[in-house]
């Protein structure tokens, strides 16, 4: 299991856009979570998503985020 989450919903354009942001800033592995298939996920990140989050710190990166603060996001781990 990796140690960060991007939490997001099917078919979301700001979700696909938050992937090419992680894949530009060479992110390390994430692994994906939709909130859509969880009550309890919609209900705390429903309005919010994409959300990056480091689940060691509980750190939350909650979009619009870009290239810059994604490398600082990761750089303070």
């Amino acid at each position: 299991m990796a140690e960060f989450v991007l939490y997001q919903r099917d078919y979301c354009h700001l979700c696909d856009q938050a992937l090419a942001v992680l894949a530009q800033a060479r992110a390390p592995d994430f692994d994906s979570v939709w909130v859509d298939d969880s009550r309890e996920l919609e209900d705390r990140y429903g309005t919010r998503v994409p959300v990056l989050r480091d689940l060691r710190s509980g750190r939350e990166l909650d979009w619009p985020f870009d290239e810059s603060s994604v490398r600082d996001f990761f750089d303070r781990d």
